[in-house]
């Protein structure tokens, strides 16, 4: 291929888009169909915001109109989703974000949120494992059962009452990021099934809370719908806004899907609509059982069926939760592994990396390496630490997608698009503005560590991935490694 068939040369070069939707010499194998996508996207979708952030935000933020925090956020999120289901039909491969700002806006902006995501796909492991740990620990204690002090939590994060120095290691959390690491090196086909299993329980557990709750609505406790006014809503929709996405990450297992081009457009579509009329129908019952001040802001559904003497439905919810938020672990290790995967293809990262396992053709190496990463971050960092690692860089993502949606859509519209975002360039702008929106909300101390660990990969980058690039003169881009 000629240097002017690979677009701009130097950090901007571009790979072409039909080299990059061509996935027949692919390493990895082809065994996902809608139901099983749009169960990823689920399952990375709801876990925490309806098990903990929808009760915060209601007895802080917003009161009865956390549900118009959650439309509000998942219509920003909405934004971003066309755009990337217009990708995903367009370009089916590995990667998601990293892959279509490569492919669009140049090489080097490509690395830019390839690096990234995958310090905040990483982090965010951990943060749900830690979160998960706290479920698991609380219900050891129903049944009456403790563990040795030195494994229940991370340094420094003793409450009162504990001596300092007790906890050693968050050991449950550390292990969790380890199981799902250990069943994503199973096969595609396999830790799907687990998945969508997983998905099929915590939506059976969602749909109990809002029959059952149903029954114990006092629609007096609708009033006032807005004690914090509209600002109190906006602000509330930026908490849960990190609650509506998902298919980001699902969108990287482009490549394993048996027909992308028809099937992911719709997977990232359905996931969103499933979980935000989920979303939305336990908020109604959560602040109509239960008055938006007297809404416990760490158990919210668990309290509420406890007030009213419910409490095996309590239970069955502080079950359900850890199995729902196992989901979103799964969902985001398969997409910092397949993030990293597309990087080290493309010659970016040490084609060690991308070497696939010969038998099931998953990329193990990476896996285990980002595993053992979540499970060192879960084990030894509080969960407020670890959770400065994320959110930007999913805010950044958002926003180069929404820009390359709009950018080839004009330079190249005759190119076959399985699926076209509306509204072409408003909405996509509405998610870059969103999304710039919440990431002034960011404090300081993230954008210190967002800035350091830019600077690592941008050293990398200059070192190593620009001379040893497929796009690099003297390299071949057709030479992607194989199992």
């Amino acid at each position: 291929m000629s240097t002017s068939a690979r677009g701009t040369t130097g950090v901007f070069r571009r790979k072409p888009i039909d080299t990059i939707a061509d996935t027949s010499g692919g390493g990895l194998q082809k065994t996902l169909g809608l139901r099983q996508l749009t169960a990823i996207g689920v399952g990375g979708i709801i876990g925490a915001g309806i098990f903990s952030l929808a009760g915060q935000v209601a007895n802080e933020t917003a009161g009865p109109a956390v549900l118009i925090s959650f439309l509000i956020a998942g219509i920003a999120s909405a934004a971003a989703a066309f755009s990337y289901a217009e990708f995903a039909g367009l370009i089916p491969r590995a990667g998601s974000a990293y892959t279509y700002g490569y492919a669009v806006l140049g090489e080097i902006v490509g690395w830019f949120i390839g690096w990234d995501l995958l310090l905040e796909y990483t982090a965010i492991v951990a943060v749900v494992a830690i979160g998960i740990s706290g479920y698991f620990n609380d219900l050891l204690g129903f049944l009456d059962i403790s563990l040795p002090t030195w494994m229940i939590g991370a340094p420094g994060t003793e409450p009162e009452g504990v001596a300092s120095g007790s906890y050693k290691i968050n050991l449950f959390a550390a292990l969790l990021c380890l199981l799902i690491a250990f069943i994503l090196n199973q096969g595609m086909k396999n830790a799907a099934r687990f998945e969508t299993l997983l998905v099929y329980l915590k939506v059976g557990v969602v749909l109990l809370i809002v029959v059952v709750g149903a029954f114990h609505i006092n629609t007096g406790n609708y009033d006032p719908f807005a004690p914090f006014g509209l600002t109190g809503a906006f602000t509330g929709a930026a908490t849960v806004f990190f609650a509506v996405f998902g298919y980001d990450a699902m969108s990287t297992a482009a490549e394993e899907s048996i027909d992308s081009q028809k099937h992911m457009p719709k997977a990232i579509l359905y996931s969103l609509g499933i979980s935000m009329v989920l979303y939305v129908l336990a908020c109604l019952v959560l602040t109509g059982m239960v008055n938006y001040k007297d809404v416990d802001g760490e158990a919210a559904f668990s309290s509420a069926f406890a007030n009213i003497g419910l409490e095996w439905v309590g239970l069955i919810i502080a079950v359900g939760a850890i199995l729902g938020i196992l989901t979103v672990l799964f969902t985001f290790m398969m997409g910092a592994t397949r993030v990293g995967y597309s990087m080290s293809r493309d010659g970016l990262l040490p084609k060690w990396f991308s070497k696939t396992h010969a038998t099931k053709k998953v990329p193990s190496r990476i896996t285990w390496i980002l595993g053992g990463a979540s499970a060192v971050i879960a084990g030894l960092l509080p969960i407020g630490e670890a959770a400065e690692l994320t959110n930007i860089g999913i805010l950044l993502a958002f926003v180069v997608v929404c820009i390359a949606v709009i950018v080839l859509r004009y330079k190249q519209p005759d190119l076959p698009r399985g699926f076209k975002c509306p509204g072409m360039p408003f909405v996509p702008a509405i998610g870059v503005i969103f999304s710039l929106w919440l990431i002034t909300f960011l404090n300081p101390e993230t954008w210190l560590r967002f800035a350091a660990w830019f600077g690592v990969g941008l050293i990398i980058y200059l070192v190593y991935g620009r001379r040893k690039s497929l796009l690099a003169p003297g390299n071949s881009p057709d030479s992607e490694t194989q199992s």
